[in-house]
């Protein structure tokens, strides 16, 4: 099999070894001969240190090596079996990019995109054969992160993402498929874990360091809300929250906050630009949090109940199975486990009566609980046995 892959960025040059190592042919291709470079010299430095350290032989380094064409030319494409994008995360960029390769490759050519939010369906709908189009969502870093999202379009040929979650799977990875609906199951279901603790900083309950405190100490989180944001990047983090909420038609349960755009406009982007919720210029003294359990557990609940809330009303729009819904919050976002197993833990009348005060204190349509929940309560079932 040979694969083609668009776009040299950490995501692309990821993605590239990832295939690379799993024993195909891959053409990464960028029109940036820096950009190519960068991407050369950073798989070869990672190869390197791995077998250094003996997770791979020196000779297997070598031939991960061989298998990838770092190219700047996309006449290479003519062969490949599935043509992978992972350029900018814009929707006109992409149409325009699949209407050109559609001319390069054969008709058999799978044509897939690493979109994180965008609708499959419109980037398809630029191709003359959009049955060819699905697609494959790999997690940044690509090597290490397990999950990937495997998105089929309205228009994608029956069958394909099967064939392609059996191939995902072949590379070593968690493949979960899921509906082409904004966010797809990660995007979209993790939106409370910072929407949630943005809101509570608003309000003065806590600041970001007890908030972080709360999710991970009490709650068995990597990494709390304000970490991970900076973390992730609120360039990025931002926008697709923005995405979500448009795409929702405006539905206030994916509402972004002032706080956030604030941060954003400001060039205040997190880790990467040395400032975020945090400062983490040198020299700079990290913040204690406060160390109140009850403080700390009110937290962890409200957050808590929102994701379950938001992980339940995605399988009751069918969005994914139960099962991969699971799959993709432990393997794409380390949650400590699942939230339909979590919230059969914690019961749903529990969950359903907390919804049910914040509704009753706010007014908002932000804290509606889904109606499977409350069939849930009423009918006295859990999710898994």
């Amino acid at each position: 099999m040979i694969v083609g892959i668009i776009g040299s960025g950490a995501m692309g040059s990821g993605i590239a070894q990832v295939i690379a190592t799993a024993g195909h042919k891959v053409h990464l291709l960028d029109n940036n001969t820096q950009a190519l470079e960068r991407a050369a010299k950073s798989i070869k430095d990672t190869l390197r240190k791995m077998a250094s350290k003996g997770r791979i032989s020196e000779n297997e380094a070598a031939d991960i090596l061989d298998r990838l064409n770092f190219t700047e030319n996309n006449q290479e494409f003519g062969n490949c079996d599935l043509l992978l994008e992972a350029v900018v995360e814009d929707l006109q960029v992409k149409q325009q990019l699949f209407k050109e390769l559609e001319l390069m490759v054969t008709e058999d050519c799978i044509l897939a995109t690493n979109t994180s939010s965008l609708s499959i369906a419109s980037i398809a709908a630029a191709c003359e054969k959009p049955e060819r189009c699905i697609g494959i969502h790999f997690f940044n870093p690509a090597p290490l992160m397990p999950l990937v999202e495997i998105i089929p379009a309205v228009q994608t040929r029956e069958g394909l993402a099967e064939e392609i979650k059996q191939m995902v799977q072949s590379w070593g990875k968690v493949p979960v498929i899921t509906k082409d609906t904004p966010g797809f199951i990660v995007n979209r279901v993790a939106r409370p874990y910072y929407g949630e603790a943005i809101r509570m900083y608003e309000e003065g309950i806590a600041d970001p360091a007890t908030i972080d405190w709360a999710m991970t100490e009490l709650g068995g989180f990597k990494m709390g809300p304000f970490t991970l944001m900076d973390f992730i990047g609120h360039d990025v983090n931002y926008r697709v929250t923005e995405s979500v909420f448009a795409s929702f038609f405006f539905d206030p349960r994916y509402k972004p906050s002032f706080t956030q755009k604030r941060l954003f406009e400001a060039g205040y982007f997190g880790r990467k630009s040395g400032r975020g919720f945090f400062n983490y210029q040198e020299g700079a003294v990290p913040p204690e949090p406060t160390k109140d359990e009850e403080l700390g557990n009110y937290i962890l609940n409200r957050i808590l109940v929102m994701l379950i809330n938001e992980a339940i009303e995605a399988l009751a729009m069918n969005v994914a199975s139960k099962e991969d819904l699971e799959l993709a919050m432990t393997k794409g976002v380390n949650y400590p486990k699942g939230l339909l197993a979590w919230a059969d833990e914690l019961g749903a009348e529990h969950v359903l009566a907390n919804l049910d005060a914040l509704y009753k204190e706010y007014h908002e349509d932000r804290y509606r609980a889904s109606p499977l929940l409350r069939k849930m309560v009423r009918e006295n079932k859990t999710f898994f046995p």
